[in-house]
């Protein structure tokens, strides 16, 4: 079973629907917060019980921004190929937006609030201190939840929620204080605002990264390269990049592969994308685009009409084929010789057997004067991935030079 988007929990549960839950749970709690506390404050004409009464009101919609985000999220559309996965990190920036409307709030009401305040009983501060652990303990298991299914909404409104114990506690010192005759409210309830604001700016700034299409943290990357590198067929990264969209990720990966045969390397392709899916939570899309490997050495043939290096014009009547290899990391050549066709007089599929003969001397580059299309030798090149190229050149010398000289333009250095 497949970690992240597959993940279920022992039923038929999507985590869409976990989330959502959460978060229909964390709305019922605070409207019963925020009743509950506008209630008190008219009762007791407290200014700060009225505050976080609001502050809780910001929760709801904060809650009902939540609900919204995840199901529009999991809609799929032709005009969004790539789901509608970053509405969650809409949400999350919506949310630290109400956070700093929050702060600025406490801190007007603490500032230039002048509710005269009333004579309650003892039961308004015992009720007022059962308030103070139900919001945290909602927000750790939102958050819990959240980084198990890698919602940024949940997240986000859950450290919102962690942070409602600051305004609780205040809220609470501030009644105990109204209740003693010492007014404590308006310095707690600044000294709260500034918490808030630098929550509001962690849970904003970690928003604004996938929207942005940031990089996926460092160890997610360096998992997956691990596990490309681990396939046998691959013998090079050229490069893995991955963005979040919402709590999935997309990634996209350049490599070498060790083989020239296109379906061997699509199959390797699809097995490491299956296991990137299987052992990296949360993972939507693997896009692997993969290219023969580059040889720092490649051998060519050419057909010969005789020894001297006379380049021959038919390919299976050539008595001879010259098989030379050329440095490209240097633009030399290296070792060459001479072989001579064994089946030149041969009556049937001499080229074909010809073609078979240059791949088992592991060639790379068929050099020719005519095309080898629609032929068996032809056929035989392309199915093992051997590249053929038209030379103009007559003798053997003169596509060396050619072939040298092309090696020399690709790589930039200066003709000899």
């Amino acid at each position: 079973m497949q970690e992240g988007k597959q993940e279920t929990t022992g039923s038929e549960q999507t985590p869409e629907s976990i989330i959502l839950r959460v978060a229909l749970l964390s709305l019922a709690v605070n409207i019963g917060l925020v009743v509950a506390k506008l209630a008190l404050s008219v009762y007791s004409g407290s200014l700060a019980l009225r505050a976080d009464g609001i502050h809780s009101f910001v929760d709801v919609v904060a809650s009902l921004a939540l609900i919204v985000g995840v199901l529009l999220s999991t809609r799929k559309r032709r005009d969004f190929p790539y789901g509608l996965y970053k509405v969650e990190n809409v949400v999350a920036v919506i949310i630290s937006l109400l956070i700093f409307f929050t702060a600025f709030e406490i801190a007007a009401e603490a500032v230039t609030g002048d509710i005269a305040a009333q004579s309650y009983g003892g039961w308004v501060l015992l009720i007022v201190a059962g308030f103070i652990p139900v919001p945290f303990i909602l927000g750790t298991y939102q958050v819990n939840v959240g980084r198990k299914y890698n919602s940024p909404g949940l997240i986000a409104d859950g450290r919102q929620h962690q942070m409602d114990i600051l305004s609780s506690s205040v809220v609470f010192f501030a009644l105990l204080g109204q209740f003693f005759g010492i007014p404590l409210d308006r310095i707690a309830a600044v000294i709260v605002a500034i918490f808030i604001v630098k929550a509001g700016w962690d849970i904003l700034k970690d928003s604004m990264k996938p929207l942005l299409d940031a990089s996926v943290n460092y160890d997610t990357l360096s998992k997956i390269r691990a596990i490309i590198l681990s396939d046998p067929m691959v013998s090079r990264i050229r490069s893995v990049t991955g963005r979040n969209s919402g709590r999935y990720i997309f990634v996209e990966a350049v490599i070498e592969m060790a083989t020239s045969d296109l379906k061997e390397a699509h199959q390797a392709s699809e097995r490491i994308e299956e296991i990137i899916h299987r052992r990296v939570q949360n993972i939507e899309r693997v896009v692997i685009h993969y290219e023969p490997e580059e040889k720092a050495r490649l051998r060519y043939a050419v057909p010969l009409q005789d020894r001297e290096g006379l380049i021959g014009d038919h390919f299976g009547e050539a008595p001879y084929f010259a098989i030379f290899d050329i440095d490209t990391g240097r633009d030399h050549t290296g070792q060459q010789e001479i072989v001579a066709n064994p089946f030149v007089d041969v009556e049937k599929r001499k080229g074909v057997q010809a073609a078979e003969m240059l791949l088992e001397q592991k060639v790379d580059v068929v050099l020719l004067h005519h095309s080898l299309s629609g032929k068996g030798a032809g056929y035989a090149f392309e199915a093992a991935g051997v590249e053929m190229k038209m030379t103009a050149a007559v003798t053997l010398v003169e596509a060396i030079d050619d072939v040298v000289g092309h090696h020399e333009e690709e790589s930039g250095a200066p003709p000899r």
